[in-house]
């Protein structure tokens, strides 16, 4: 079986350029042996299992190259390397090479990207090669076995003429279990072939999910996009936003021109409605928020994803040198299950408080971001399994993020109880009201939570802060987190509304939220929790939806 890390050999007498292919290679997670000389390439080769030779034929003679492919090849009977030469002749004198037998040859200067494909097909090659020729040996280790028995009985004359009977029927035999071979070599390459295709479906689905390292001027245009936003806009914001459109309402009918009167008063009276309500409500809500906002925290869930067969971890088949994932020669991303690039990682984010000594509260499709995900379920049919591979929360005013594990997931609702080291922030665990008269339809409602993730956080920073911070972290959504943690820029959206109607298993309300919003608390005027945000509709029209917070009881109990 070939080992997970395949070895490559560098052969190349100038020091630099055999000091540039190793880094190439085992950027792309290969191992690397180096060969300074036709005769220390070709002991490299007798003395391990080299998977592919890459070898430089500056200042070597053109009629030298097909000796030196055979000696690579006679060198290790067992593991026979494919062999990809580098070299500056013209394309007839290649042309020449390749029809003398020679795998492969590839024009100096060479791309990097293309280097590595070409190694990657010549792996490929010999794998395939190789495993036919074990499904060949073993068919012939049963003809010989076939042939011994024959000839054992055929020990008297007498047998003879029987044994030449039985010989044509063995013979038979082994035809046939020569064409089994063959149809199970043709089944291997259809398989190989389906697999393939799956494989490549399913690191399609990833890279469509992955939420990587964004570089500066992305991370700036989000956080501009979203300080325009209304789904993004806070307490005062509201207000403020409601102000002007009653003020645009007032001007548009003091010179309707032409426009639906009837139609422009109702939208006054509805937009001043909210107004005086919000306004009404807000001055007895900023004792409510300003207690138990520091114990609402963001939680960043980073989803790694394991090969069903193999169990081994998805990884890039390696990074450019500008820190980018490799992609292939069509533009598509080098994945691999072996070898030693980064993990694969896509980051999600969601709200949390804290409900008990220790315990946060939260949605169970934030902690398992694959729950009725339709895309990362579609990668799961696909053969690739996700795990959590770290879950952080982030609570306000701390300047380091806490480790935290799933601990119980309801089986009635969307919920989820998370655990982690909470003894050194000293919140006040919030009140869970599960009364059937704290949440009734039109009572005021307040909602908190990171509704958008880091990008809203950022947004209520100045560009310069955003910029310093992706300096220093390179858009590594683990290491803003950490940089927002340590300047304590971390606190949760506040919005307020009110309860549009309670239902059995949902509370409706109009509280301004959107997505990485779920899981943060609804409480009523008196602070008491009556439900937890999980399901937003996009484009704000008042129906946003929260579990009641009954169903909480079960995973507090334990």
């Amino acid at each position: 079986m070939a080992p997970a890390v395949e070895n490559v050999l560098v052969f190349a007498a100038d020091a630099t350029v055999r000091e540039s292919l190793r880094a190439l290679l085992e950027g792309a997670g290969y191992a690397v042996t180096l060969a300074d000389s036709p005769d220390h390439a070709v002991n490299a080769v007798r003395n391990s299992e080299v998977a592919q030779v890459v070898a430089v034929l500056d200042g070597m003679a053109e009629a030298a190259v097909p000796g030196l492919f055979a000696l690579l090849q006679a060198a290790n009977a067992n593991e026979k390397p494919r062999v990809l030469f580098l070299s500056r002749v013209d394309s007839a004198q290649r042309a020449a090479w390749l029809d003398q037998g020679v795998d492969d040859v590839l024009s100096i200067p060479w791309d990097d990207k293309e280097l590595l494909a070409r190694v990657r097909t010549q792996i490929r090659h010999k794998r395939t090669v190789g495993d036919l020729e074990r499904r060949l040996r073993n068919a012939e280790e049963v003809y010989q076995a076939s042939q011994t028995a024959f000839q054992a009985l055929a020990v008297t004359e007498k047998m003879t003429r029987d044994a030449f009977s039985l010989e044509r029927v063995l013979k038979f035999g082994v035809g046939a279990l020569l064409g089994l071979a063959v149809v199970i070599a043709g089944i291997f390459f259809v398989f190989s072939h389906k697999a393939e295709k799956e494989s490549k479906r399913a690191y399609g689905i990833i890279s469509q999910l992955e939420h990587n390292a964004q570089n500066e001027q992305q991370l700036l245009a989000a956080t501009r996009r979203l300080r325009d936003d209304p789904n993004n806009a806070d307490l005062l914001q509201q207000k403020e936003q409601l102000q002007q459109q009653t003020d645009e309402l007032r001007k548009r009918l003091a010179a309707p021109d032409g426009a639906d009167v009837a139609a422009l008063k109702h939208q006054l009276e509805e937009t001043t409605g909210r107004l005086n309500k919000l306004e009404g409500s807000s001055q007895a809500a900023e004792g409510v928020i300003r207690e138990y906002a520091p114990s609402v925290c963001l939680l960043h869930v980073s989803v790694a994803f394991n090969e069903k067969d193999s169990g081994q971890r998805l990884r890039y088949g390696g990074i450019d040198s500008d820190g980018s994932p490799l992609k292939d020669s069509d533009g598509n991303t080098v994945y691999t299950t072996s070898g030693r690039g980064p993990e694969v990682r896509a980051d999600f984010f969601g709200s949390g408080f804290i409900a008990g000594e220790g315990k946060i509260l939260t949605n169970h499709h934030v902690v398992q971001p694959w729950w009725e995900n339709n895309e990362l379920n579609d990668a799961i049919k696909q053969g690739l399994q996700p795990v959590i591979a770290d879950m952080t929360a982030y609570f306000p005013g701390t300047a380091n993020g806490i480790p935290v594990g799933i601990s119980q997931i309801s089986q009635d609702a969307d919920l989820a109880l998370v655990h982690g080291d909470l003894s050194a922030l000293r919140r006040p665990i919030l009140k869970i009201d599960a009364r059937k008269e704290a949440a009734i339809s039109g009572e005021a409602l307040i909602s908190l939570g990171y509704a958008t993730g880091i990008e809203a956080i950022l947004a209520r920073a100045g560009d310069e802060t955003v910029k310093d911070i992706v300096k220093v972290s390179g858009g590594d959504p683990k290491l803003v987190l950490d940089e927002l943690a340590r300047r304590k820029l971390i606190r949760p959206l506040v919005t307020q509304g009110h309860v549009g109607d309670v239902l059995e298993d949902k509370i409706v309300y109009d509280a301004q939220t959107t997505s990485g919003g779920s899981g943060g608390p609804l409480l009523n005027g008196e602070g008491g929790v009556i439900g937890v945000t999980y399901a937003i509709v996009k484009g704000f029209g008042g129906s946003n939806f929260g579990v009641p917070i009954r169903f909480a009881s079960p995973l507090l109990k334990h």
